[in-house]
């Protein structure tokens, strides 16, 4: 049998399970601990749920009980690494459950429990270091909390990037993770935050501005995904482009709504939403100059190529520039990465030919502006997975509702609602780098 040569054979075909390859464009996105910016998770001060004389009957009791031990192991699982999405999806619903009964009405007759505000909820925002904010409230309770699951989400998607040896089906998690969490930020914008009574403070994580940016952000990494995906598959150069152009549209949104927000804060998160932002521009061009000459334009194919290449440049200015700023959260390391890189390479060949064949067959006049990119994907963009709260806890019945005596404690506790209080922050588990070997089918 006759025996091909190794680079004849590095040539074939890759093998349907791409996400077990480490040979494939694929592997390049999915095999980045560093790619994705990550801020902090928010921190909490512990809460002990000890209503005494409040909760009067022995099943009132065991609601305060199961909320605290609830709520501890719910914060427990957001720096286990070894949880997944299963796992926090039922420690949250476990803990929103009961929490919902000190947030619905169980009487029938008003519009909210009459044990919202008997509790004080302390906790800190990804933004603005160790200092907290307090609210005697149960749904800044919930929204916080949930904020926090959501950017749990974001983290296990950069995590399972990381992974040497990533399966399909933690390929998919990753795009999956930050869908939902795209979902979370979202419902809490839109149904949840505008319930509470003292409005987000500016800066604050549940303030507009803030939660807009992680929902575009969370959007836009998921069509990373996506892409990475359409470029391994050999999917039509336009929409690869157009793929690209709605995701670098996505980083320029998000980048833009930080703008009016403290630089001190900001700025390092503004950078990597540019530097992603002037990447997939960088991809938008490269891969429209590849559908250009494909319809014999070629020299609308090189002006292309060549803004493909300067936003490459500004995008490699942009990551020296994000790795020297000082700001909240862990710093990724995106022109590290092959994914990267390769994308230089394929600029620069492409265009190399591209002018080869003008100078052979064409002929073309290049343009002095480069060809607008006037392009909607019909595919593949990310929407956020919707969000739901569990039902009500089974133990919060009326019958019980009714055991909770607020005659017989404070109704709230001013005194310990103190903003400007210090927690300590999360120790998260260290995302340790793994090796890329850099091997690619061309």
């Amino acid at each position: 049998m006759r025996v091909q040569p190794n680079y004849l054979r590095l040539r074939r075909k890759p093998p349907s399970n791409v996400f077990k390859t480490k040979s494939t464009h694929f592997w390049y996105l999915l095999t980045m601990t560093h790619w994705f910016h990550r801020n902090p998770l928010k921190a909490t001060a512990p809460v002990s749920f000890n209503l005494y004389g409040v909760a009067s009957s022995p099943a009132a009791n065991k609601i305060c009980n199961d909320l605290r031990t609830t709520r501890a192991r719910l914060l427990d699982m957001f720096t286990d690494a070894t949880c997944t999405p299963e796992i926090m999806k039922k420690s949250s619903d476990e803990y929103f459950a009961l929490l919902q009964g000190f947030i619905l009405p169980l009487d029938g007759t008003t519009q909210e429990s009459k044990l919202r505000f008997i509790q004080n909820f302390k906790w800190t925002d990804t933004l603005q270091g160790n200092i907290a904010s307090a609210q005697q409230d149960a749904v800044f309770e919930l929204v916080s909390m949930a904020f926090n699951v959501a950017i749990w989400y974001t983290k296990i998607a950069s995590r399972l990037s990381g992974k040497e040896n990533i399966t399909e089906d933690e390929a998919k998690d990753v795009h999956k993770s930050l869908k939902i969490a795209a979902g979370i930020f979202k419902t809490l914008k839109e149904t949840h935050i505008p319930r509470l009574i003292t409005p987000a403070e500016k800066g604050r994580d549940l303030e507009p501005r803030v939660i807009d940016t992680y929902i575009v952000q969370s959007q836009a990494e998921a069509q990373e995904v996506t892409i990475a995906r359409a470029i391994e598959l050999k999917h039509n150069a336009s929409l690869i482009a157009a793929l690209s152009f709605e995701t670098a549209n996505f980083y320029q949104k998000a980048d833009h709504t930080l703008n009016t927000l403290d630089p001190e804060c900001s700025s390092k998160w503004k950078k990597y939403l540019q530097l992603k932002q002037h990447f997939y521009m960088a991809y938008a061009h490269c891969y429209h100059g590849q559908t250009l000459l494909a319809n014999d334009k070629c020299g609308e194919a090189i002006r292309s190529l060549q803004e493909a290449e300067k936003f490459y440049s500004r995008a490699e200015a942009l990551c020296k520039e994000y790795r020297q700023t000082k700001g909240p959260g862990s710093t990724a390391k995106p022109s590290e990465q092959l994914f990267f890189k390769k994308l230089g390479t394929f600029i620069k060949n492409t265009l190399e030919k591209c002018q080869r064949e003008n100078g052979f067959i064409y002929f073309h006049k290049v343009p002095a502006e480069a060809p607008a990119l006037e392009l909607k994907a019909s595919y593949g963009l990310a929407e956020p997975t919707p969000f739901e709260l569990p039902p009500l806890s089974a133990q919060c019945t009326p019958e019980v509702y009714a055991t909770f005596d607020l005659t017989k404690g404070p109704k709230e506790d001013k005194a310990k609602a103190k903003h400007d209080e210090e927690i300590k922050p999360v120790k998260e588990p260290d995302l340790k780098p793994q090796k890329d070997t850099g091997c690619v089918v061309s």
